[in-house]
């Protein structure tokens, strides 16, 4: 089984971190006058302003600004966690307004993975139970077939030997590589990561970002993360900055 944990180091004495992963093709996110707006009795905050937006297959694409300036809003909208006020979203050509509830909450199952900053795992399940937690909502994929795509996750992730323990048994860094198996198991084809890296110390950081430019590289997996590292930013091959809810490059 393939452990993109471990070949992190070989990848990066063979090429650069930065080098482009192969595969970038036909656009798999296309955002059109995406605007989102909260509102209350007294006041309306803007959260995204006219954004337009395409996100390709195999891209790995960072997304930077200070806060509250609607990047989190923006992957959640990605996600299909949130609507737009205004404005259109395809997914692979198709807009999301066409698709029915569950189509979309089978959309979320099967194509998108996440990955949070705080983890968002069980402390009572154990490291095996954890990833394998989404994989219940799959129709179709048996116990035997959640636990195989659990445990190859897990050795991706250089954690194969540590699927017994809990959450509270490891590291930052190790916590954060269960949530990317957990997002793994899923073969999706997009992973929305927010602040992956950001309650992570700098070495712990770095493993993370090698993980996701190996994942992105070697599987061709399409990753778009909102970060407030301009080091690990500049790693990806593109980096959007956001400003008050507009695009601002």
């Amino acid at each position: 089984m393939t452990n993109l944990f471990t070949s992190t180091a070989a990848a990066s004495q063979a090429q650069p971190a930065t080098a482009p992963a192969t595969g970038v093709g036909r656009a798999v996110l296309q955002l059109t006058g995406i605007e989102k707006v909260y509102q209350t009795r007294t006041i309306e905050t803007v959260a995204l302003n006219h954004v337009n937006l395409t996100i390709n297959q195999g891209e790995f694409v960072s997304v930077m600004g200070p806060s509250g300036c609607g990047k989190s809003t923006l992957l959640s909208i990605m996600g299909l966690l949130d609507e737009p006020t205004s404005g259109t979203l395809e997914l692979d050509g198709r807009p999301v307004q066409s698709y029915s509830d569950k189509e979309l909450a089978r959309l979320r199952n099967h194509k998108i993975g996440f990955v949070f900053q705080s983890y968002h795992l069980i402390n009572d399940l154990s490291v095996l139970d954890n990833v394998e937690l989404p994989l219940l909502y799959r129709s179709g994929v048996s116990g035997r077939q959640r636990r195989q795509r659990a445990y190859a996750a897990l050795e991706k992730v250089g954690l194969g030997a540590r699927t017994s323990h809990f959450p509270s048994q490891l590291s930052g860094g190790q916590r954060q590589r269960v949530a990317i198996a957990r997002a793994l198991a899923g073969e999706p084809e997009i992973i929305l990561a927010d602040e992956p890296t950001g309650n992570l110390d700098s070495v712990m950081g770095e493993e993370i970002m090698d993980l996701l430019l190996t994942l992105n590289r070697e599987q061709g997996t399409t990753i778009v993360m909102v970060t407030h590292d301009e080091q690990q930013a500049l790693k990806t091959q593109r980096l959007i900055r956001f400003f008050d809810g507009s695009q601002v490059s």
